[in-house]
């Protein structure tokens, strides 16, 4: 690693400010998921165990700049004393006397949670008097939010000005170095697997891993605007008319690396927020009929892609197959899911990138049948485009 662990830091009795990713669902008052939470608690012990005086910080929501009652952080302190074994302090600001009050009563193995982040819009602006009063608190700085590591805010960058050694947590060193390896160094064949509802967000990726890879699978509602790139009817599937040409070049330059569903599933009513959808027939997509709706891909798809899962030596996987969200349209992506957890238990690596592959994983009840599964879906994009993620690159070079 070319930049600081939190192994390197030497944290006894020392002010250590750590970001981290608490952006959980909240339910009447109470963490309704504490995955995020439990992603943390392997830097959170060692700082603790190595007698820091632990400060962590992170947002919830998007309270754009004003303190909202229901995105306190409150509710996370409670849940992370329960995980702990020990008392989680709370203050009810992350900067101003409170913040400093509770950060002057901190002892050697204790912790404090901040408020929400977002409560100041100075955090996402990336403000330097926010960032330097956040640095303020503390002598030592550890970024384990590896969910947030793509954006250049105050806590992830700015506050990295003002404090001399800055480090990475366990969490984010662990992410890099599979999303890393699975790039720099794959076991081949190396197979990417990209879906999800547009193709606008996954551009750069697929431009970045077409040189890289073996195959790359196209599933989800982005495979339809390659389908009318190669002018067949796709009926009323999802389209985005201004990228046909896009999908057209992409198409080119893949040839036979690029690999697309032969069938989908398709139906002539759709209602998402009703989670309703009409029979459903399996159709080939040279006969998308053209009042049809495509919302999966069909079985002879799922038979394609499985094959060349099964094949694989490193797979990585961003996005899902189809609609998910609804049992009936979800099929394509839990089977999906199914042989990346076979191809695991042949010794495959298997890298999920987060964000609805990850809560689809999760869903199926193989996320213990995967070989690392990221916890930042928009990060873990940007790391596979090649970009340089902001709240890495401010942490302090070996």
């Amino acid at each position: 690693m070319a930049k600081l662990t939190v192994s390197d830091l030497d944290v006894k009795n020392r002010r250590v400010l750590m970001r981290v990713d608490f952006n959980v669902p909240l339910e009447k008052g109470q963490v309704a998921n504490d995955k995020r939470l439990r992603a943390a608690l392997p830097t959170i012990r060692d700082i603790l165990e190595r007698n820091g005086r632990l400060i962590l910080m992170s947002h919830l929501g998007r309270p754009k700049g004003k303190r909202v009652p229901e995105l306190s952080l409150k509710p996370c302190a409670a849940a992370l004393e329960r995980l702990l074994g020990q008392p989680v302090a709370f203050a009810d600001d992350c900067i101003g006397p409170s913040a400093d009050a509770a950060v002057r009563a901190l002892s050697a193995g204790e912790a404090l949670l901040l408020e929400n982040l977002r409560f100041h819009r100075a955090e996402t602006d990336n403000d330097e008097t926010f960032a330097k009063a956040l640095a303020g608190l503390a002598d030592l700085y550890v970024d384990d939010a590896f969910g947030t590591a793509h954006r250049a805010h105050a806590s992830t960058d700015g506050v990295t000005r003002f404090i001399k050694r800055c480090a990475m947590g366990f969490l984010i060193e662990k992410e890099i170095a599979y999303l890393g390896k699975a790039l720099e160094v794959p076991k081949r064949p190396f197979v990417a697997i990209l879906g999800g509802a547009k193709i606008s967000g996954k551009i750069d990726v697929i431009d970045s891993l077409l040189p890289q890879v073996d195959r790359l699978i196209i599933g989800g509602g982005m495979a339809y605007t390659f389908f009318k790139a190669n002018d067949l009817e796709i009926g009323k599937s999802l389209v985005e008319p201004d990228k046909v040409d896009l999908a057209r070049s992409l198409l080119h330059k893949g040839g036979e690396k690029l690999v697309l569903p032969v069938d989908c599933l398709c139906t002539d009513r759709f209602d998402f927020d009703a989670r309703t959808v009409g029979k459903l027939v399996p159709t080939a997509v040279s006969a998308i009929p053209a009042d049809g709706i495509a919302l999966d891909i069909g079985p002879a798809s799922v038979s394609l892609f499985q094959g060349i899962i099964d094949d694989a030596r490193t797979i990585v996987w961003n996005g899902p197959m189809g609609v998910f969200e609804i049992d009936a349209t979800g099929g394509g992506t839990y089977a999906v899911a199914r042989a990346m957890a076979s191809a695991t238990r042949k010794g495959a690596i298997t890298v999920i990138g987060g964000g609805d592959s990850a809560a689809a994983v999760e869903k199926a009840g193989l996320a213990d049948r995967m070989t690392h599964i990221s916890t930042g879906g928009g990060a873990s994009l940007e790391f596979l485009e090649g970009k340089d993620l902001p709240g890495v690159a401010a942490l302090t070079d070996r």
